[in-house]
């Protein structure tokens, strides 16, 4: 891992990464095994998406495909266009930001002041503010493809890019073998856009096939699980779509977790009052099916999972009422 305290770095894009792990002994108490959770909101952007961000836009530039100076254009819930604000910045990338109406207008105004044009997409009929479901997904998903064309940009393509899986593969899953000195059972996380999990399942069962790893999903939208789509228009934001993540190889999933919005809520705010760990809603789901797996089928195991983000960017929501 970098130890950035030892030297001047040339750009805030150079902090990324290197984030600490914790392990959560209180959110636990009176369970058999441990939750050790990595703390990804440590990022300059506040999230685990600044990792994809900055090896996306890098894998671009020594490939070709991204040129000196070309708008960089991205789909995002907020984080991964943070990310990509910062990166852009620091390289010298216009870059415009699309994202639903839905999604918390906190990060829409962060990534403004990071020097995005951001452009805001209107929810599908039916859909309710901070319940981004597929259909809204995919309103985004056509704006951005006309934004692309018309300005001749280069598309991030977080859902697609393999740069959203090389960056967990290479650097998250990595720190996390170090961290654990591999001493642990379970990977789990929220499935967003699926590239956390695709990286860092295929990196740590490389090391060790019997780690097991979980995908989680909303118990109203479990898509990849094969389950019926009763709630699509769930609060989770920043993941649980119902749509194929083409980064998941599925042959890596030991299992799939579901967890309600009600316990993802209660877990971060769990988080928040015992750990001092202010996080977002897709954190509270991975510690929600965590502790699930410690009651019920890992007993006694020791799970790593990711806390994906800062609480501060739903703070305009009822997550922290």
């Amino acid at each position: 891992m970098v130890d950035y305290s030892k030297r001047i770095l040339e750009g805030a894009h150079q902090t990324i990464g290197g984030t600490p792990m914790v392990r959560l002994s209180r959110f636990t108490k009176g369970l058999q095994g441990d939750i050790l959770a990595k703390l990804e909101y440590m990022n300059p952007g506040f999230s685990k998406k600044d990792r994809i961000a900055l090896q996306i836009v890098e894998e671009g530039e020594r490939d070709g495909s991204l040129s000196p100076g070309q708008t960089v254009v991205e789909l995002t819930s907020g984080n991964t266009g943070t990310g990509l604000a910062i990166v852009c910045a620091v390289k010298g990338y216009p870059f415009v930001a699309v994202m639903s109406k839905g999604n918390s207008m906190e990060r829409a105004r962060m990534m403004r002041a990071l020097g995005a044009e951001v452009v805001l997409v209107d929810q599908a009929p039916g859909s309710v503010p901070g319940q981004v479901s597929g259909e809204d997904l995919a309103l985004v998903e056509r704006e951005t493809d006309q934004i692309v064309r018309d300005r001749g940009a280069f598309r991030a393509d977080q859902f697609h890019h393999p740069g959203s899986l090389h960056a967990h593969e290479l650097h998250t899953a990595e720190e996390i073998w170090e961290q654990t000195g591999g001493e642990f059972d379970v990977f789990l996380d929220f499935a967003g856009s699926g590239g956390t999990f695709a990286g860092c399942a295929k990196r740590l069962k490389a090391y060790n096939p019997d780690v097991r790893c979980y995908l989680v999903e909303p118990a109203g939208a479990p898509y990849m699980a094969g389950g019926p789509q009763t709630n699509p228009n769930h609060r989770l934001q920043g993941g649980g779509y119902s749509m194929e993540l083409p980064l998941v190889d599925r042959s890596l999933v030991t299992g799939y977790l579901t967890v309600t919005d009600e316990e993802a809520i209660e877990a971060s705010r769990r988080l928040a009052r015992e750990e001092g760990i202010f996080a977002g809603f897709s954190s509270g789901a991975n510690a929600a099916a965590a502790f699930q797996l410690l009651r019920e089928r890992e007993r006694g195991a020791r799970i790593v999972l990711t806390i994906n983000d800062s609480g501060l960017k739903y703070l305009s929501t009822d997550l922290y009422e």
